[in-house]
Parts: structure tokens; C-alpha cells; sequence
């Protein structure tokens, strides 16, 4: 076995020391959960069980009142107008069907909201996105509030659902729960056409029609779009932190695989609830290691930019304080061992095939780069996570084996790696600290320098670009985009326009205090700028024809300017009524930094 690397070992150390107060008063609040006789059924007074077994069916209710079996919550974010969650509808009878198959009940929770960025970019709604998280999280503790399960299930897959559902399920630290994801859709037409249309469709040069049938011909039938963005991230970060059973994550949501996989799950939340043999609180199976492996996995693959604003949060969530210098400092050690679309050409399930998560896992594990001593939901550690699952006779067989790449142009070993540093930079200067996906920017587009061109929004840059104002070296600041100001929307619209001037063979970056999304392309781009302008970050002091400088190689975010006599520019006027945005100002007033999560302050609470 190879020994853990010295510097995983220090940055988990670090972040374990900085996080010893909330971590003991975290899982102080577990145990007195754990003690607590609100959770045991016996104890609840008989009006309030009669109100629990009304609606369940005859064969149920004695097992339930007399609390003599395990009782599973099921909590899902099914809808049935996003491809990722569809297939979420009828995994609760199969889940149902196989707790009573193995001595055990189960009960639909509750429903937690499952927003699309794909359907709300460059729209008012965008503007809720990241907020869902929080209002997720706490639709997940009320679902699980009842206080009459011994265990859960948690069914969600996309952006902002996973770390909500995540952040919702460690409020109930004593509960055992697992995480069941739904899959990818088959795949469709190839990325790198879609990307093609869509720059077509910028410069004018395709129709919206054209625009369309491609769009359609990617996003296709039920189930995870199959880009590597932030949906995919969530089901590599589940498996990477042993809360999906191995190999879970990018099977097809109506292969005969998938249905099993559920079987099993709801099996292994039996025998690990808290009427089991082998009882395993989430709050206690997920710790420093789990975070750390995380972040490992998000770099390796070249994740989405997106969870380094839900990595803290989630941690933030069980006690634990993340920051940015934790990704800096192992994504200089960690490589890029994954080439995903938008990183490379293949798809999610070109990556599956080419070996996923188990190569993954067990190449990192082989070379000292993951900490297999992680606990998790099945088996006896993420040692055990490097296993394949076959059907027979319609049940899994785990085997396990040596990691091996099916197709190196997707999945390389840690010797031979696409790059030798993780897809994620952290940059830090006098514009403050900020984030960049350098997996798919070419080494000669890791630096700039050039002049700003200041924004308010994307709108207003997409209004430039027509009018050719961003043909030449510029860098586009797109600025009070942040989590107080409006709520850090993603601004993946960009993503075409200044692909196209980088095309033309211009220098081109952006620099923002909103988001770009997983899907963050082969631009360089500056994004969470945190202070955030709203806060009287320097963004705010920025103005046209500025030297910007980004480098990407040494991690620098600089104004080139003597803006010290320079006064905060101050937005006069924040659209943030209508389409449900008045409702969020409580949770955008209320939002701590980028850095520490963009959302409700949960460490400090």
C-alpha cells in the first residue's frame, strides 16, 4: 500500500486544527440527537403516530407504530420537466418494494425544489439559482423533521440540489443516508458539435432553428445531461466521499444496472440504520478526510468551478471550515488524470466506460493521492470503492480489480497525466482572491495583459460583442454579479462570445464576481471575485481602458492602476423584484463570501 502524500496529510491536519471548536460542537449536537427520544418511535405519543401510518398501506402500519422494523425517509427532488430528475418518479416504489423485500418499511419524506440552470441562464430565474441551495437544505430538514425514521435515502442529481440535499441531511447528523443519483442520458450528438453551433449562433452565422435542432439532438431524453458540468461533479463528488455505493454514479437511469443498484441501496440503508448491525450517522461517516478527498476528486477530473462556493458550504455544514488556500494547495500535487467534455471531446458515459470512478478512485489510491482510510456507506473504507458491480440473476456481484484505462485519450494515470496540476487555479491580488478552470485553456491563454472593459451584466456584453466593440485584446469585467448583489447567477452565456474573439486571434479573459458554471470553457476566466463589488470590493473601483492582469500560472488577479484615491462605484438601481426574487432578499442580504460558500452563514450559527 502507498503512503499517503506528506502534503494531504498537512492540508487535512490544517483544515482539521482550524476546524476543531465547530467540529466538536457539531458532532456534540449528533450525539445529543443520537440520545434524544424524539427519535425513537416508542416514544412518540400515539395522536402524533396515528398521523403517521394514516395513509400507509394496512401491511405497514403495525411496523411501524410498534417500531419494530426500520422505517427509511425517502427525500427527492423529483420533477418531471428536467431530464435529471424524471427517472427520479418511480424509484420510491422500487425503494418501497425492496424495504419490505428486506424486513424494513419506507416513507416518501417530503420533495425538495430542482431548478435547471440549462432552462434559466441569461434569465430573472438565474437569479435564484444558488439561493436554492439554502431553501433545498432546508426543505430537506423539514422532510426529515418528523423524527420517525431510522434512516434516509436522498434522490437528486443536478447543480444546486446534491449540496442542498447534502446540507439538509447533515442537520439530521445521527441519521444513516444515502445518496441515490439518477444517471446520465444516453449520449448525443458529439460536444464539440454543439459548441460549434452555438459560436455559429453568436457571430450570426446559424439560425435559431439550427440552433435548436442541435440543442435538441444534445439534450435528448431522461436523465444527467452528459457534459462534464456541475450535475456530473455532484455524482463524482457523492461516490469520491463514499455516500453512493461504488460505482453508482453514471449508469443509465432505465438500464436493468440501474434498478439493481437501487434494490441494493435501499438494502445497505437497512443494515447500516439506526436498527441495524452497523449503524453509520452520516454525520459521523463524513469528516475532514471526506473534504479533502473531495476537493482531490473535483481537481483530478477537472470538476466544476462551482464547488468551490458548495465544497465550503457543505463542510461549513458538518463542522468543518474549508478555503480556497485547501484547493490551492493540492492542486499543485494533484493531476489531471480526466479529459471530459468541456475539457476534451468524450461525454460522461465515454468517460464511464473508459473506466470512472473506479479508475479514478484506484489510481489515486495506488499513488498515495486519496485517503483510502475515508469512511463510508458500504464496505469497510474507499479502499473498497474500487469495485465494479455486475448483474446476475438481476442482482449485483461486486468484483474488484486493478484500475485500468480503457481509452487513455480520456482517463491517464497519475505518471502520465493530461496536465500535471489539477483543472482549478485560485487566484489572489489587489483585486482580491478569485477562482479559474484552467483544465480546458490552452498554456499559451494562462496569462494577460490587456484593458478592461467594464459591464454591469451580460446582457450588456452580449450588446458590445454585436456591435464589435470586444474585437481586440481586452479583458471583459462583468461586475455586481456576486452573491449579495443579485444572488452570483451563472453567466455560461458568455462562454460563445468570447470564444469567438479569442477565435479572431485576439487576447481575451473575463473577470467576475458571478459565476461561469461547470461548463466553463477555453477562455481564461477570473470568476467569484470575492470581496464582491456590492461589498466595495476592488472590482468595484475598476473603469474602461484599466490594465487587468491575470496569470494563471502563479495564481495573480491585479489591477495595474493607482486606484487608491478611487471611490467604490456603486450600482443605483438592483432589479431584484419579480419572478420570486423579492422573496430571496432575506438570504442575499444574509450571504457570507464566495470563498466561504455564497450562502447562510452555517459554521457561525
Amino acid at each position: 500500500m502507498t503512503k499517503l502524500n506528506s502534503k494531504i496529510i498537512e492540508v487535512t491536519n490544517r483544515i482539521i486544527d482550524r476546524s476543531k471548536y465547530y467540529r466538536k460542537r457539531y458532532l456534540d449536537n449528533v450525539v445529543a440527537m443520537e440520545d434524544d427520544n424524539d427519535n425513537d418511535r416508542g416514544s412518540i405519543a400515539c395522536s402524533n403516530m396515528a398521523h403517521v401510518v394514516a395513509g400507509s398501506p394496512s401491511t405497514e402500519k403495525d411496523s411501524i407504530l410498534l417500531n419494530t422494523k426500520p422505517n427509511i425517509g425517502i427525500v427527492s427532488a423529483y420533477n418531471d420537466m428536467l431530464s435529471a430528475h424524471k427517472p427520479l418518479e418511480n424509484f420510491p416504489k422500487i425503494i418501497k418494494a425492496a424495504a419490505n423485500q428486506f424486513g424494513a418499511t419506507a416513507q416518501m419524506a417530503g420533495g425538495v425544489p430542482a431548478m435547471c440552470d440549462g432552462i434559466t441562464q441569461g434569465r430573472p430565474a438565474m437569479e435564484l439559482s444558488l439561493m436554492s441551495r439554502d431553501v433545498i437544505a432546508m426543505s430537506t430538514a423539514v422532510s426529515l423533521s418528523h423524527g420517525v425514521y431510522d434512516a434516509a435515502l436522498c434522490l437528486g442529481v443536478c447543480d444546486k440540489i446534491v449540496p442542498g440535499l447534502f446540507i439538509g441531511a447533515l442537520s439530521f447528523g445521527h441519521l444513516p443516508i444515502i445518496f441515490i443519483p439518477a444517471g446520465p442520458m444516453s449520449s448525443g450528438i458529439p460536444n464539440e458539435e454543439k459548441a460549434r453551433v452555438r459560436k455559429a449562433f453568436a457571430k450570426g452565422e446559424a439560425s435559431r432553428e439550427e440552433l435548436l435542432k442541435a440543442e435538441i439532438s444534445s439534450y435528448h431524453g431522461e436523465g444527467t445531461c452528459t457534459f462534464y458540468g456541475t450535475a456530473n461533479s455532484n455524482q463524482m463528488l457523492m461516490e469520491i466521499m463514499g455516500l453512493h455505493l461504488p460505482g453508482a454514479a453514471f449508469i443509465h437511469p432505465h438500464s436493468d444496472l440501474r434498478n439493481a443498484y437501487n434494490i441494493a441501496a435501499t438494502q445497505q440503508a437497512i443494515l447500516i440504520s439506526r436498527k441495524g448491525q452497523d449503524i453509520r450517522p452520516i454525520g459521523k461517516i463524513i469528516d475532514e478526510r471526506s473534504f479533502v478527498n473531495a476537493i482531490i476528486g473535483l481537481l483530478a477530473t477537472g470538476g466544476s468551478t462551482n464547488h468551490t462556493l458548495h465544497l465550503p458550504a457543505m463542510a461549513a455544514a458538518a463542522g468543518i471550515k474549508l478555503l480556497w488556500e485547501d484547493f490551492e494547495d493540492l492542486s499543485k500535487i494533484i493531476p489531471l488524470l480526466a479529459k471530459v467534455y468541456p475539457n476534451g471531446s468524450a461525454d460522461i458515459n465515454q468517460f464511464h466506460a473508459a473506466g470512472g470512478m473506479s479508475f479514478i478512485i484506484g489510481e489515486l489510491l495506488d499513488e498515495g493521492l486519496l485517503d483510502g482510510s475515508a469512511k463510508t456507506i458500504w464496505g469497510k473504507n474507499l479502499f473498497d470503492y474500487v469495485s465494479e458491480a455486475n448483474l446476475k440473476d438481476s442482482e449485483l456481484v461486486w468484483h474488484k480489480e486493478k484500475s485500468k484505462s480503457y481509452d487513455d485519450k480520456i482517463l491517464r494515470r497519475v505518471k502520465d497525466p493530461h496536465q500535471k496540476n489539477g483543472g482549478l487555479k485560485m487566484l489572489k491580488g489587489n483585486l482580491g482572491k478569485g477562482v479559474i478552470k484552467i483544465s480546458a485553456v490552452k498554456p499559451e491563454h494562462y496569462r494577460i495583459v490587456a484593458p478592461a472593459m467594464v459591464f454591469k451584466n451580460q446582457e450588456d456584453v452580449k450588446e458590445a460583442y454585436h456591435k464589435g466593440l470586444l474585437n481586440r485584446d481586452v479583458v471583459v469585467v462583468v461586475r455586481f454579479q456576486g452573491p449579495k448583489a443579485n444572488g452570483m447567477p451563472e453567466l455560461h452565456a458568455l462562454t460563445p462570445i468570447l470564444s469567438n474573439i479569442q477565435d479572431m486571434g485576439f487576447k481575451v479573459a473575463l473577470v467576475t464576481d458571478g459565476r461561469m458554471s461547470g461548463a466553463s470553457g477555453k477562455v481564461l476566466s477570473a470568476i467569484h471575485v470575492t470581496p464582491e463589488a456590492i461589498d466595495g470590493g476592488t472590482i468595484s473601483k475598476i473603469q474602461d481602458g484599466d490594465k487587468i492582469e491575470i496569470d494563471a500560472n502563479i495564481g495573480k488577479l491585479n489591477l495595474n492602476e493607482d486606484f487608491s484615491d478611487r471611490k467604490n462605484y456603486k450600482l443605483r438601481k438592483a432589479s431584484n423584484v419579480g419572478f420570486g426574487r423579492n422573496l430571496f432578499s432575506l438570504l442575499r442580504k444574509n450571504a457570507i463570501s464566495a470563498e466561504s460558500g455564497a450562502g447562510l452563514n452555517l459554521i457561525n450559527d
